[in-house]
């Protein structure tokens, strides 16, 4: 019985310490009108390669930890020249080496990670040039500014324009 309670408190202590590793966060915003709602699991570099390391370059990943990060958008709105539909998006990114990045806004919002990301759900895809900070982000963050989308983790920053 003893060693059944040990294990059960190892069970405990380590599903208490893995959910607390990348809190499940929301960030909302009003952006000329439109509401956005933005929905991510938010790891933390913890000393790690995060770009061509954790992340791989040129594959696709699902822009935070744990569930999709979910964007969604209570009106029609443009991304990059392209219309995108009023609804709930699984976000997507594609970082690349070098060049621009591809945001990728998916009509399947309830997947786990990107194992069962499909292109053909693919809502809009847009290219978004990368700019990369001195200063490390060190939990993953998402924000809505007076003109779209800001993400930043690690030293990479994106802005996705939203009208």
């Amino acid at each position: 019985m003893k060693k059944f309670n040990l294990l059960l408190a190892f069970f405990f202590v380590v599903s208490v310490s893995c959910a607390q590793k990348s809190p499940r966060l929301q960030s909302k915003g009003d952006l000329n009108g439109t509401q956005v709602a933005i929905d991510y699991g938010a790891p933390s570099v913890k000393g790690r390669t995060i770009w061509g390391g954790l992340e791989k370059y040129g594959q696709v990943w699902r822009a935070g930890a744990n569930e999709n990060t979910t964007i969604s958008f209570d009106k029609d709105v443009t991304i990059g020249g392209k219309k995108l539909a009023a609804g709930k998006y699984g976000f997507f990114i594609i970082p690349n080496e070098s060049g621009d990045w591809v945001a990728i806004f998916n009509k399947k919002n309830d997947a786990w990670g990107s194992y069962s990301y499909s292109e053909a759900d693919d809502a809009v895809r847009v290219m978004v040039t990368p700019t990369f900070d001195s200063n490390v982000q060190e939990q993953l963050m998402y924000a809505v500014d007076n003109s779209g989308i800001v993400f930043a983790w690690d030293k990479a920053r994106l802005h996705i324009d939203v009208k």
